[in-house]
């Protein structure tokens, strides 16, 4: 899996491409579906589903000349595992900033 991360960590580098998966969270859609949502060409927003494509965030079927992209969630775990990392640590920081509080707290 570790030879996937930079092509799923470059794919979720634009704004636009997030905004898609964020679209497709809630299922499935057409790509004018989901071009509607950006004011940028639709060649554009099929530009940006092929990064999700190739990094294997989001599937494409084909439904006669219409094109449905779904997410794959699963494809996003480095993304979550990496994150973890900084939630540990601000998990850490805040209980730390906690207990000195509830010592000066204490102290009053």
């Amino acid at each position: 899996m570790m030879h996937t991360e930079p092509g799923v960590f470059g794919a979720i580098s634009h704004p636009a491409r997030r905004r898609m998966l964020d679209l497709l969270v809630d299922g499935d859609r057409p790509v004018n579906s989901i071009a509607e949502n950006f004011e940028m060409s639709r060649p554009a927003v099929s530009q940006h589903l092929r990064v999700l494509l190739d990094a294997g965030l989001v599937t494409e079927q084909r439904h006669g000349r219409e094109r449905r992209y779904r997410l794959v969630p699963e494809r996003l775990e480095p993304v979550r595992d990496w994150i973890a990392h900084y939630e540990r640590f601000w998990d850490d920081n805040f209980a730390r900033l906690r207990r000195h509080l509830e010592k000066g707290d204490k102290q009053q």
